[in-house]
């Protein structure tokens, strides 16, 4: 028991002590105790709590009378608070009366300082708002005047400095809205601009490529009048080239005279002169601006490419006429002008691999356009002219840093289509001369149309020189017109190599070649060609041998001509020569070979008309009358042949002696003659005699001898051996050297003696003396074996 009345005591002191929400434990306890322990603590706590009710009764027992003080003195101000409650309320009353006006006033001034405020606040707002308004007119205002590259600018001011400060205001997200709108209808803008401008530089671009293709020409011509100035030798050794250059040189300085005068009142015009390039810079700077360079650069290019393949595309009939050349070359000149420009004032929109990729594949469509359409042209100053403006087409590019050189190529192969054209115009020509040319000797009366003839053509002749007038040259009038028509094929095919951008040594080799050409095909053809006419007699004949023989003598001159124009000495190891001499021998030959065709034509003529009289009992005792008439007609043939070469003369009066033997052997030997009459051999040895005779009259001088008169042995024999009857002397030397009837051919004499012995049978002419007949019958058949045995023997041998 003494026990537990300590542990209750800590149990109340912890109760005492303790906050409330921590009471629980501590009660608990108690009810843990031993039993009976609750009614303890309960007794143990009423105990404790009369203990602190009696403490509490002696606090206030102490302190009474000091309440009681306070109490009093509390009454006594009672009624002085109610006095000074009157008096506050009568002060409040009469400061609120006097308080309703400052009241008023202050609220006003509280409304002023509200709209202050608010006045302040929308000034800074309008501030923030009015550069963003003033920017969007602006951009409204660069857009009505087309300043896209400015209205863009603007738009980026906009968007990155003007906007984000406002973007809180409904009318900044319409703007914010606007924006991309704007920026498509600017690229829409732009775009067709561009598409404008294409279509326009397409439409301009022959205009632009003449005007860049006439400054390069003019440029040339202006280098090639002070090339020519410095050279003031050039061509003086020619005989008519001399005019022709000075002519040549007023012209150029006429030329300058009017260039110079021009100069002052017309400015050179560009491709920026012609065509306004704003709609491209603008574009590339809007698509750059934008962000779509490249989208722009590609559609540009994609365009341009198009537009290429249709400027390389030529019209079906440009061979026709020069302008349609020249039109052609102004389009690609215009376009690749044009993109040069660009591609000097831009940056990046073309580069010069693209313009270099562009100008090879539009070289390569202008070679294969030029070899197929130059190939159509069959007149050579349709060609020249072509040649020319391919060479202004070169030079123009390369004044543009195109390469050419391909170019340059091509006029090769068309320089030698120049040539054929130029060989079949030669051709025309010569022929033309040919049939106007009379053939004969060239009359000259005077001195004056003596002059006019070697001013033409170089002739020199002492002898003739020394005969006084009138004087006839011994070429007809066609050798002049023939060398003056070779000088003038060696002009224009200098035309064509002149711009060339050759050496000296090279254009003179290509002048030499096309002349051999003109000589040894054309000329030649020609000649050939007119050899063969059958109008052209042996008169004609004579007078073109003739005259071959003076062309041929001019070559040099014409080596000589080629060598003045280009200034390259004829001693060069490198300089062709002329095969002008082969040219006229062949030629020459060519007539020699027509004059023996033709004068055993001649005489074949005559030959058919001989009418003999085979079976005739003796000869008229006078030559044949056909006879008479050929040796008549050789003989002033031969006088005609005096202007020949000695050779020429000799061997056709030889070969129309041995044709005409040949055709009297003929005669007798024909095989539709089946009997001769002694008569008929006497008369044909009569028309033999006349043969002989004009032989040895020596028709054409320079025979030794009786050289023309063996010609016509071979008859002689075999008459004087029928005619003497000299069998036993023909078989007894037959096959010796010495023979008298050498040239009689057994089977010759066979032949003949057949066809009397016949012709004995039919005409017994010896019927008086038929014993005398019988001995002859048997002679000529005797010597008949003979002579069969004779040819038998040489064919066996054979």
């Amino acid at each position: 028991m003494a026990e537990s009345l300590p542990e209750h005591d800590r149990i109340l002191q912890e109760i005492e002590s303790t906050d409330t929400a921590c009471v629980g434990p501590t009660l608990r306890s108690v009810y843990d105790d031993q039993p009976n322990a609750h009614q303890k603590f309960m007794e143990k706590l009423d105990a404790c709590i009369r203990n602190h009710d009696r403490e509490i009764e002696k606090m206030c027992n102490f302190h009474h009378q000091g309440f009681v003080d306070a109490i009093t003195e509390l009454l006594k101000v009672r009624a002085d608070a109610e006095k000074l409650k009157v008096q506050v309320t009568d002060t409040n009353r009469r400061l609120q009366d006097a308080g309703k006006e400052v009241i008023a006033q202050t609220e006003e001034i509280i409304r002023c300082r509200v709209q202050q405020r608010n006045i302040t606040t929308v000034v800074e707002k309008l501030q923030l708002c009015l550069p963003v308004l003033e920017m969007y007119s602006k951009l409204k205002e660069q857009m009505s005047v087309k300043r896209y590259y400015s209205a863009l600018k603007t738009m980026e001011q906009l968007e990155n400095l003007y906007l984000p400060r406002v973007s809180q205001y409904r009318f900044c997200q319409i703007m914010i809205e606007n924006l991309p709108k704007l920026r498509e209808e600017i690229k829409e803008i732009s775009m067709s601009d561009l598409k404008d401008f294409l279509e326009s530089i397409r439409k301009h671009s022959d205009r632009i490529g003449e005007t860049a293709m006439k400054q390069a020409q003019q440029q040339k011509t202006f280098s090639t009048a002070l090339q020519k100035q410095n050279n003031v030798n050039y061509g003086r050794n020619m005989h008519l080239g001399r005019n022709r250059i000075l002519d040549s040189k007023n012209e150029i300085t006429l030329k300058r005279t009017f260039e110079d005068e021009d100069e002052h009142e017309e400015e050179v015009l560009t491709a920026q002169d012609l065509v306004d390039f704003s709609p491209v810079y603008r574009c590339l700077h809007i698509y750059s601006v934008l962000g779509d360079g490249e989208i722009f650069e590609n559609y540009y290019r994609k365009q341009r490419r198009k537009q290429a393949r249709l400027v390389l595309q030529p019209q079906s009939s440009m061979h026709e006429t020069v302008e349609g050349y020249r039109r052609y070359f102004s389009q690609i000149v215009g376009f690749f002008v044009v993109e040069d420009h660009i591609l000097h004032v831009t940056q990046g929109l073309v580069t010069r691999t693209y313009t270099d990729e562009l100008w090879n594949m539009a070289l390569s469509k202008i070679i294969a356009v030029l070899r197929t359409h130059s190939s159509y042209c069959s007149d050579p100053d349709l060609v020249l002219e072509l040649k020319n403006l391919i060479v202004v087409f070169a030079d123009t590019l390369q004044g543009y840093g195109f390469p050419v050189n391909r170019l340059f190529d091509l006029l090769f192969e068309i320089r030698d289509q120049y040539n054929e054209t130029l060989l079949k115009k030669w051709s025309g020509l010569f022929r033309d001369i040919f049939e106007a040319d009379n053939y004969s000797p060239i009359p000259v009366a005077n001195e004056e149309e003596y002059r006019i003839v070697i001013s033409k053509f170089p002739f020199q002749d002492p002898e003739l020189d020394k005969q006084s007038f009138p004087k006839k040259l011994p070429m007809s009038q066609s050798v002049p017109q023939i060398y003056m028509q070779v000088k003038e094929f060696i002009y224009a095919s200098l035309k064509f190599s002149e711009s060339l951008h050759r050496s000296s040594t090279e254009i003179d080799d290509m002048l030499r070649k096309s002349t051999n050409l003109l000589l040894t095909r054309t000329l030649s053809s020609c000649l050939q060609n007119l050899i063969k006419k059958p109008h052209i007699g042996l008169t004609e004949l004579v007078q073109i041998i003739i005259n071959t023989t003076h062309l041929e003598h001019a070559c040099k001159y014409l080596e000589d001509f080629i060598s003045n124009i280009t200034n390259i000495s004829q001693l060069t190891v490198h300089t062709a020569r002329l095969y002008g001499l082969s040219t006229f021998k062949d030629a020459r030959h060519a007539a020699e070979g027509e004059i023996y065709t033709k004068l055993n034509q001649k005489i074949d003529e005559f030959i058919q008309i001989a009418d003999y009289d085979w079976t005739m009992s003796e000869s008229d005792g006078r030559a044949s009358g056909y006879l008479m008439d050929l040796i008549n007609f050789l003989r002033s043939t031969f006088q005609v042949f005096t202007h020949l070469p000695g050779k020429v003369a000799q061997t056709a009066c030889m070969s129309a002696c041995q044709h005409l033997s040949m055709s009297l052997m003929q005669m007798l030997l024909d095989s539709e003659l089946k009997q001769i009459s002694m008569g008929a051999i006497q008369q044909f040895n009569l028309d033999v005699i006349q043969c002989e005779l004009f032989a040895s009259s020596e028709p054409v001088p320079g025979f030794q001898g009786d050289t023309l008169q063996l010609a016509f042995i071979d008859l002689r024999q075999l008459l004087d051996l029928f005619m003497v009857w000299d069998w036993s002397t023909y078989l007894a030397d037959y096959g010796q050297a010495t023979s008298k009837y050498l040239r009689v051919n057994p089977s010759t004499a066979l032949t003949l003696l057949e066809k009397m012995k016949d012709s004995s049978k039919k005409n017994n002419i010896f019927a008086q003396f038929r014993k005398n007949d019988r001995d002859k019958q048997k002679l000529i058949e005797t010597v008949v074996k003979q002579l069969r045995s004779l040819v038998n023997g040489m064919s066996q041998h054979t």
